[in-house]
Order: structure tokens, then C-alpha cells, then sequence
């Protein structure tokens, strides 16, 4: 099916009304989960909205809640997510980290107690848009080896560092992980390969074949060694600035239960003005993209490039969905 990004929205609000949301946190939601889409990253946009809508009817998000400060200490504070909806909580934390910024220059708000936020990607855009960098990452269930082990130890860990620019935002978006699991998921349900090997099939051989990554959950770090290494870092630092759960206490919970997560909001105009860094930036970016290519099918993109082109072509034209998914979605 073809849908326009209102149409698709106004469903998305619809169903999450009936599993009692407010007006006000329905819209919100819809609009994220809508983004993701038209954005092009359906794994955690149409494609995830059945799974978040599970984890309504199984009690992991409340969906009465609101998440609450515990600590706070100059431009760092702790807050207790409640068990609330993850997209819902993840923006709550950025703006906060937002007026911290506005006050001190910077802001780091440490949350524990939340739930999956989606893609974070839309946290980097929200507060680039707004004229400050994030840098924001969430801890995982075990779905990453150590390197060098068979069984998952650690998590995917996605981190995001947005940046703010007037041509286009800078904004990585990433999991530990190659390839992850969200995309992964979307190659197998279309019946497709990986671009390039994405992890290891049970009998240790390096695959593109999303089904067997999945069933052996053994998904290739970013950089090999140093992914995950890097997995671990994340891992360490969210749950000992939010007081909240690590990895290991996340494998002991059903789903993806109460993980923690950091939000570090800085406002890079203490020092030089708006036009000054935009000018800086432009020049890093087309220096980036002035590099002579492999071939001429090949382009360059700065990072959230790619999503940006993919909204505006799907806005504009519509975006085609999945005929399961969408009837899935409708039967909720």
C-alpha cells in the first residue's frame, strides 16, 4: 500500500488512543513512529509498532506514567523513567537536556527505568534542529558477543551524535553492531541478502544471511574488537551515571525491560556565533565529500544525509508499506 504521512500518523494515533494514551502523548508517538517510517528506517517505525504495541498488553510500558527526577547536581541529573514509553521518555530527556544546555552550556540527564526508544536518530534531528549537538546512547539486552565469544554478553548499544547545520543536520546514528537487528529483520522479511557480512552463523562462518545472524545471535561488532569494546564502555557509563540497570541485570528481565540510557546536550555557541560554526561545518562536509569515489555509481553521504532525501522523497510522493504489516497494524 501506498500512504500519505498524515494518513499513516492518523492510524498510529488511532490505535494508541484505545490503549489509552492521551490526546496529547498519542500525537507525539504517532508523529515519531510516522517520522521513522517516511524516514525510511520502518524497522522502528510501522514495522516496530506492533512490538510496542505487545509491550503495552505485557505490562513492560505503562502507559499512566511520567518519568521523575531523583538527583540533580548543576547541569547533571538523574531521572527515573517509570517504565513509560520509550519514545515518550527519550524526548522528555532531550529537551530537558536542552535547558540544561541553555543555562550552563551543557546538560547530561541520566535515565534509568525506561523502555525501547525507537530510533534515536529522531532525538539527534529534534535537537540539532533546535541549534544544539547530542550525543545520546541507550545499554541493551545481550545481543552481541565479546569478541572472540559464541554466546551474547553484551548489547548493540545504539549511539547517536547529531550536530546542528542549516544545509542538513550532521547525525550519526548507529548500533554496536553492523548491521542491526531492526534492519536485519527487514532483509529477512524481504526475503534479501546483506549488503556485506553482517555476523556469523552457528557453525562460527562469517554470513550475509540475516536469518542465520539472527538465529545465532552473533551479529559482527562495529570494527571487530573495538566495537565491541566500545559495546562495554556505553554499557558502563549509562548505568552508573542513571543508577540503573546494565546489560547483565537487562538479561534477566523479559524483553527489553527498564534499560538506561544518557542524554548530553551541548550548546556549541558559548564560543562563536551560529554563522561562524555553520561556515566551519560546510567546509568539513564538502571537504568529506570531495573525495574521488570507487565509481560513478558510488555517491558520498554525510551521516543522516541519506534519511534526510528519503523524507522529503516520501513525503512528497508517499511511501510504500508492507501489505502484512499494514493490516497487522490495522487489527490491533
Amino acid at each position: 500500500m501506498k500512504l500519505l504521512f498524515d494518513e499513516l500518523k492518523d492510524l498510529f494515533k488511532t490505535k494508541l488512543i484505545k490503549y489509552y494514551f492521551s490526546d496529547n502523548n498519542s500525537e507525539i508517538l504517532a508523529e515519531i513512529f510516522t517520522d521513522n517510517t517516511f524516514a525510511g528506517v520502518e524497522s522502528h517505525g510501522i514495522n516496530r509498532f506492533p512490538f510496542f504495541i505487545q509491550c503495552i498488553e505485557n505490562g513492560s510500558v505503562k502507559v499512566d506514567t511520567n518519568p521523575s527526577q531523583t538527583h540533580s547536581f548543576g547541569a547533571f541529573e538523574r531521572w527515573d523513567g517509570n517504565y513509560g514509553a520509550g519514545p515518550l521518555n527519550a524526548l522528555k530527556m532531550t529537551d530537558r537536556g536542552i535547558e540544561l544546555a541553555k543555562q550552563y552550556g551543557i546538560g547530561c540527564v541520566a535515565l534509568k527505568n525506561s523502555n525501547h526508544w525507537m530510533r534515536p536518530g529522531y532525538f539527534g534531528r529534534h535537537t540539532a534542529d533546535k541549534g544544539f549537538i547530542l550525543i545520546c546512547w541507550t545499554n541493551t539486552i545481550p545481543n552481541l558477543p565479546p569478541w572472540g565469544a559464541k554466546e551474547p554478553k553484551s548489547g548493540n548499544n545504539p549511539l547517536v551524535i547529531a550536530i546542528p547545520r542549516k544545509g542538513g543536520n550532521v547525525v550519526l546514528d548507529m548500533a554496536m553492531s553492523q548491521f542491526s537487528y531492526g534492519k536485519m529483520l527487514n532483509f529477512e522479511g524481504e526475503e534479501k541478502k546483506l549488503p556485506y557480512p553482517g555476523g556469523f552463523d552457528n557453525e562460527g562462518n562469517l554470513t550475509d544471511d540475516p536469518a542465520k545472524i539472527i538465529a545465532s545471535q552473533r551479529p559482527l561488532p562495529i570494527g571487530y574488537w573495538k566495537g565491541a569494546s566500545l559495546s562495554l564502555a556505553l554499557d558502563i557509563i549509562a548505568a552508573l551515571l542513571s543508577g540503573g540497570r546494565a546489560t547483565k541485570d537487562l538479561s534477566e528481565s523479559e524483553g527489553e525491560k527498564g534499560p538506561s540510557q544518557v542524554f548530553i546536550v551541548i550548546n556549541p555557541n558559548l564560543f562563536s556565533n551560529e554563522l561562524e560554526n555553520d561556515e566551519l561545518i560546510n567546509e568539513i562536509v564538502s571537504y568529506f565529500k570531495s573525495a574521488e569515489v570507487i565509481d560513478k555509481t558510488t555517491n558520498i553521504y554525510y551521516p543522516g544525509e541519506q534519511v534526510l532525501n528519503n523524507k522529503k522523497k516520501n513525503i512528497k510522493e508517499g511511501i510504500e508499506v508492507n501489505d502484512k504489516i499494514f493490516l497487522k497494524v490495522k487489527e490491533l
